[in-house]
C-alpha cells in the first residue's frame, strides 16, 4: 500500500500547527490598536480548531488501516 500521503499529510499538519503556535505565541507577548486584530486572532482560533479535528482524522484512518491489514 502506498502510505506517502499519509506521510505528507502529517508533516504538513505539524508544520501547520507548529506555525500556528507560533503565531498564538507572538500574539499574547504583542498588542496592537488594530481593529483587524480580534478578527485575525479569531479566524486563528478556528484554524486550530480546523487542524485538531485534521490530525484526528489522520489518526483514525491511520488506525483503520493498519487494523484491515493486519487482519488480512
Amino acid at each position: 500500500m502506498n502510505s506517502w500521503p499519509y506521510i505528507v499529510l502529517i508533516v504538513a499538519i505539524v508544520f501547520t500547527a507548529s506555525t500556528i503556535r507560533r503565531i498564538s505565541e507572538n500574539r499574547n507577548a504583542r498588542k496592537d490598536d488594530n481593529p483587524d486584530t480580534e478578527d485575525l486572532l479569531a479566524k486563528i482560533d478556528v484554524l486550530e480548531d480546523r487542524i485538531r479535528v485534521l490530525e484526528r482524522i489522520v489518526t483514525e484512518r491511520k488506525y483503520d488501516l493498519e487494523r484491515e491489514i493486519n487482519s488480512l
